[in-house]
């Protein structure tokens, strides 16, 4: 059952005790309320204010699991914090993976201050859960997709136009590298792990993966420097610099280019005219 005082006493207390600063917003020079608005939480929670605030006068229907997540995201809480906020509104705490959707507050963090750099974060099975605008001009959006779908390694053997993001020669070391990265998976998760089931349906579907997987690579990493092919800029070569989150599983890829390349320049351009996505 929701606890509609405990919960709207919890969202208030959270949001006063963040700053516009640690969720990658810009302070402004008119700020009565102590730390975050109302407006502020509902938009970095992917909801509408009305519903928001009405969750903090402790009115409206019981939010749903799904919004109960995207609030925890919002308000940057942490996994004891999240589970609290999910028996407040009355559900069951999601279990704990090391592979979930829950992003740690300090990856957010860092994520919240990338925001004029082409910038992700990944689950191990890559998953994107977070992009930032660059990103998604740079590659399209990869947080639409849904079911296996979300798995950028699925996808390269499932949907033939990611691979127009990269340059034919290199589509050979992306087949091994995604093939590889998901065995190495679920050797560490297991048999009924979300990666062996990825791994089924792959088998079933793509005659290209049967291939790799039958060669049974392993320990084949990305390369640091990155080849892409935009549909607007051309050639682009990026390095990629991963921050790593041992506790859930989740890393933080940055895209950056060689100052005074013309891979350098077509970012800033990128930045400067806030391309649309390719896809």
């Amino acid at each position: 059952m929701i606890d509609r005082v405990g919960l709207a006493d919890f969202l208030r207390r959270r949001r006063e005790a963040l700053q516009p600063e640690d969720v990658g917003l810009p302070r402004g020079a008119r700020r009565r309320t102590p730390g975050l608005r109302r407006e502020e939480v509902a938009a970095l929670s992917h909801m509408s204010t009305d519903f928001y605030s009405r969750l903090e006068r402790e009115r409206g229907p019981q939010p749903s699991e799904q919004m109960v997540a995207s609030i925890a995201q919002g308000l940057h809480l942490s996994l004891d914090e999240r589970d609290h906020l999910f028996r407040l509104a009355g559900h069951q705490p999601p279990t704990r993976e090391a592979a979930g959707d829950h992003v740690s507050p300090g990856m957010l963090r860092i994520f919240d201050r990338l925001g004029d750099t082409p910038a992700e974060i990944v689950t191990e099975l890559g998953e994107t859960l977070r992009q930032t605008p660059l990103s998604v001009a740079l590659v399209g959006d990869s947080m639409r997709w849904t079911g296996p779908s979300r798995s950028i390694g699925y996808r390269w053997f499932t949907e033939p136009s990611v691979r127009r993001l990269h340059p034919p020669e290199d589509h050979d070391f992306y087949s091994r590298m995604y093939a590889s990265g998901l065995r190495s998976v679920l050797a560490l998760r297991g048999p009924d792990s979300r990666a062996a089931r990825l791994a089924d349906r792959l088998l079933e579907e793509s005659e290209e993966f049967r291939e790799r997987w039958a060669a049974h690579e392993v320990g084949i990493r990305p390369h640091e420097v990155k080849r892409y092919l935009h549909p607007s800029l051309g050639p682009l070569e990026l390095s990629c610099q991963i921050v790593q989150d041992p506790f859930q599983s989740h890393a933080l890829l940055v895209y950056t280019a060689t100052p005074g390349t013309p891979s350098h320049e077509a970012l800033q351009l990128l930045a400067a005219v806030e391309a649309p996505s390719p896809t």
